[in-house]
């Protein structure tokens, strides 16, 4: 039987540091930190609501992040 995988770790940082960033300048930030995801989208997106280990999800506004979360 194959062994169960287990998921990359997360980086040690708080999502909340990045609202009211600019939306480009949280992405590069992001990506520096080591989230291998950055997902932006518009206010009331409908999406999908799975947990992935390693996403950053960003509600941009006005081209500012209003909301940022994991997964």
């Amino acid at each position: 039987m194959a062994p169960t995988p287990t998921p990359s770790a997360e980086p040690d940082d708080s999502p909340d540091a990045y609202v009211g960033l600019e939306a480009d300048r949280a992405e590069r930030l992001a990506r520096e930190r080591g989230w291998p995801t950055v997902r932006s989208l518009p206010p009331g997106a409908i999406i999908t609501m799975e947990y992935r280990v390693g996403r950053l999800n960003f509600e941009v506004k006005g081209g500012r992040v209003a909301r940022a979360w994991k997964g």
